[in-house]
């Protein structure tokens, strides 16, 4: 192997342990945000509020693209990322209303 291809799989290695660590911090923080949703969706059903708030989903997917903006990520990638999160969070409180 050449210096250039072992420079070049020693970055490779380096560059996916770093994707790695994202990945398992992107799961943790998922993680805990659906601990939190969870607490959320028991105090909606304890106080017979609906499992949705429209208003707030938009708000929070103006607010999600924004920022996905500044961090130079899509943000039409943030916005389906956010609706596939809301729709789970929606079912998991739809659950707690039965």
């Amino acid at each position: 192997m050449t210096d250039a291809a072992t420079r070049a799989a020693d970055l490779l290695i380096e560059q996916r342990g770093h994707i790695d660590n994202l990945d398992a911090i992107l799961i943790y923080t998922l993680a805990e945000r659906f601990k939190a949703t969870q607490t959320v969706g028991k105090l909606k059903a304890e106080n017979d509020l609906p499992p949705s708030d429209p208003k707030r989903e938009a708000n929070q997917i103006k607010r999600l693209q924004r920022l996905a903006e500044d961090a130079n990520l899509d943000p039409e990638f943030a916005k389906k990322f956010l609706n596939f999160i809301i729709s789970e969070v929606i079912r998991h409180h739809e659950e707690y209303q039965k």
